[in-house]
């Protein structure tokens, strides 16, 4: 096997527990965006842009959808002929014996005889948790030219909102001085990304010390970062100027993918230099019927609308009856809404079936309140005249 420079690593286990009844059945990273996408679409489209063409794709929770979505990994021109390309790494049980993924650090530690398998000079680690567009060749050419250890992608976050980040402390270099895992009093605003480089026998090293730690969490910014720092390893950080959000409640869920409606949205998925791949279904074109009225929307492939929708995003295979009116929401696979119901800032799961005359969500008139986002779980079949309230969940 040739070795490769640098091979990359995507945790992807993650269950999403605050999304609630969005990731009941999937994994975070499984979860639909935009219409067009999964999350993990970025994650792998982030690597095929920047010719990083080994990747390992680490489950856990709830994987079957994300195994058969991901397949092969052809939609991201990830198949590689050659040895590299896109390979499923879930937890197994070995002859040492075997355990799930404990944290960050543990998902990488049991997976090192895959990676010296490769026996890359550097390991970019990302998360499939994330909405960004980022060429991480950028970010390993800074650890290149610094001779770093460790590099951390970083982002400059919002004063009230850095105790949800680990939080990172630089010097004058950028050289990272400190690393605090969700402080109650953050002394900087420099928030990690989750996207690291590492000199690969570094973090070897460090994974094997991490694991004889019986009091470590095996997490990356709990104890692995600061780990090093205490050894006096050179940690610098990498400083991202573009969109990056973390769609893990809710609330910033719905944001996200509304702001994708704005008239200069912060994240452009029509850049033609950047593309965002995904391994959509492939389905008829959408058809608008002659009563239809649709308005600052976005429309996937097979969707069929006759009645009226308004800033909304429909995914591939959504239908719309007569006389219905979708405002604000977010309608995901192959749902159908039937004739003269109304919904208005839900986000309804994936195959789910309202039936005619419904209402789900916020009156017309009623203000949106940030916090009143009515869920409904996939697969759910909501009857004829039923009347679902703004801000429930079912």
């Amino acid at each position: 096997m040739r070795q490769r420079e640098v091979i990359a690593m995507l945790l992807a286990g993650g269950q999403g527990s605050r999304l609630g009844y969005l990731t009941k059945k999937i994994a975070k990273p499984a979860l639909s965006f935009g219409g067009k996408y999964r999350v993990i679409d970025f994650s792998l489209s982030n690597c095929a842009n920047s010719n990083i063409d080994t990747v390992g794709v680490l489950t856990q929770y709830k994987p079957y959808a994300l195994h058969s979505y991901i397949g092969n990994g052809g939609a991201w021109d990830l198949d590689d002929q050659y040895g590299g390309g896109v390979h499923i790494l879930p937890p197994y049980v070995g002859e040492d014996g075997g355990s799930w993924y404990k944290g960050t650090a543990d998902a990488i530690s049991q997976n090192i005889d895959f990676i010296n398998f490769y026996n890359p000079k550097y390991v970019l680690i990302v998360s499939g948790d994330h909405i960004y567009k980022m060429d991480y060749e950028l970010l390993i050419r800074q650890h290149k030219n610094t001779g770093a250890d460790v590099t951390v992608s970083a982002i400059e976050v919002p004063w009230e909102e850095a105790s949800r980040f680990g939080i990172i402390t630089t010097d004058v270099a950028d050289r990272i001085i400190r690393f605090t895992e969700k402080p109650a009093q953050p002394d900087s605003n420099l928030a990690s990304m989750g996207v690291y480089v590492f000199t690969w026998p570094v973090l070897q090293q460090a994974l094997l010390e991490d694991r004889e730690n019986p009091d470590s969490a095996n997490d990356f910014g709990k104890n692995v970062l600061p780990m090093l720092l205490g050894q006096g390893k050179k940690l610098y950080v990498y400083r991202f100027k573009g969109y990056w959000v973390d769609v893990g409640t809710v609330e910033s869920y719905y944001q996200a993918n509304m702001e994708l409606l704005l008239p200069d949205p912060p994240l452009n998925i029509f850049s033609p230099g950047f593309k965002i791949f995904s391994n959509e279904e492939i389905l008829p074109p959408h058809y608008v019927g002659p009563d239809a009225r649709i308005s600052n929307s976005l429309l996937c492939n097979g969707c069929t609308v006759l009645g009226e929708v308004a800033n909304s995003i429909l995914a591939p295979g959504v239908y719309i009856g007569e006389g219905t009116r979708v405002e604000d929401s977010i309608i995901l696979s192959n749902t159908r809404i039937g004739n003269q119901s109304r919904v208005r800032k839900a986000i309804i799961g994936e195959n789910t079936e309202v039936e005619a005359n419904c209402s789900v969500g916020a009156s017309t008139g009623e203000e949106l309140d940030r916090s009143l986002i009515t869920c409904v779980e996939d697969n759910t079949i909501i009857y004829d005249g039923s009347l679902i309230e703004a801000g429930k969940a079912i």
